[in-house]
């Protein structure tokens, strides 16, 4: 392990010291299964979103697998080519149990010789609590979290105390995780929608984008030391690139952030918290659910006292329900996809998609 080590500190020494030992530190993260000089990483990626930032973090030296290309990954089966790609990857990326619950049992087995980065416990510091309920107080809410978002800013390389969360046992409670799913209709009446106290749709903010692309150069020089310096200068201009995408949604947000509005369900917080946006709710927890005669009341209700402008669909699931709410409200309905179901898979698939969402919000509005 040792002569490891050593070899891999020799290769990357025309590197400043600060890299330097951000990449000593990713060898230790992560399982060791690193490659022959000759090969490159196979590495299987869960959403779009996800594969996205690591595809841009893997360009020049090979491209990733996707395996949810189109629809929820909460309800998505493995195709048997899909299953192949996970027997074969040396890393597997996603966001953990609470968002692709299909992946669980594929990688205790099929995959179960991969290393795994699952971003929801490594950046379980920097995760929102999930929305309680369909209707939220947004200045509450931005309270909150503004002043965490902040802290955590200041730990984008590196996630001290990591190892003693004290919240590490509620968010591993995945020994309970196939019991939760089995109560899926009882979780349905409840106020938590992924059934833990996190939310998991991190990749709605590039800050946190950020820090996926930190962990992602980490996990991939730690297998492939080999092209430990093109990721790294990868991940560097990919990170360049999320700061000026930032500033760009806050300027072209700014117009419309204190304009109220209902989303589908509760998958933007990351974006609404990064943005300051006034969303005063959703229209269901759990958007494989839709809500009965005596909610769809209620909704219409909340659209009229809160003056929500627009109530918001997704692409995965169907429109007419949204339709029926606004009908006779003058509300405004538009389309938001928190996962680019319809956008090309690649590197800058997650600058289309973000771009998408703004613009979307912005149409609707205004």
């Amino acid at each position: 392990m040792l002569y490891y080590n050593i070899n891999h500190i020799n290769y990357i020494k025309g590197l400043n010291m600060k890299k330097l030992l951000f990449i000593c530190l990713s060898v230790f993260v992560l399982p060791l299964q690193t490659l022959m000089a000759d090969e490159t990483a196979k590495v299987v990626v869960s959403i779009k979103p996800l594969h996205s930032l690591v595809s841009a973090v893997m360009e020049g030296v090979a491209t990733p697998t996707l395996l949810v290309k189109k629809g929820s990954p909460h309800a998505y089966s493995l195709r048997p080519s899909e299953a192949r790609a996970l027997a074969n990857a040396d890393l597997v990326v996603w966001i953990g149990h609470e968002m692709e619950s299909f992946l669980e049992k594929p990688l205790e087995t099929v995959a179960n010789n991969a290393t795994q980065l699952e971003l929801a416990e490594v950046l379980e510091p920097s995760l929102l609590k999930t929305r309680n309920g369909t209707e939220w107080d947004e200045h509450e809410h931005h309270d909150e979290h503004g002043d965490e978002h902040e802290e955590h800013a200041a730990h984008d390389d590196h996630h001290e105390g990591h190892e003693g969360h004290e919240g590490h046992e509620e968010h591993a409670a995945h020994d309970d995780h196939d019991e939760d799913h089995e109560g899926h209709e009882e979780h349905a009446d409840h106020k938590e929608h992924h059934h833990g106290v996190n939310d998991m749709h991190l990749w709605l903010d590039p800050k946190m984008a950020q820090k996926v692309v930190i962990e992602t150069a980490k996990a991939l020089i730690a297998i492939d030391p080999a092209h430990a310096v093109q990721y790294q200068e990868n991940a560097t201009k990919l990170e360049q690139k999320l700061v000026l995408l930032d500033q760009q949604l806050v300027q072209k947000l700014a117009p419309v952030k204190t304009v109220p509005y209902l989303a589908f369900h509760s998958a933007y917080q990351y974006f609404e918290v990064a943005y300051d946006l006034n969303a005063v709710g959703s229209v269901t927890i759990d958007p494989d659910r839709k809500p009965g005669a005596k909610g769809i009341s209620e909704i219409r209700e909340r659209v009229k006292r809160t003056g929500a402008k627009a109530v918001f669909s997704e692409p995965q699931f169907e429109s007419s329900l949204v339709e029926t709410i606004i009908e006779g409200s003058g509300a405004k309905t538009g389309v938001l996809d928190p996962l680019g179901s319809d956008i090309e898979q690649g590197p800058e698939a997650y600058f289309t998609l973000l771009n998408n969402l703004a613009d979307n919000l912005v149409t609707g509005l205004k």
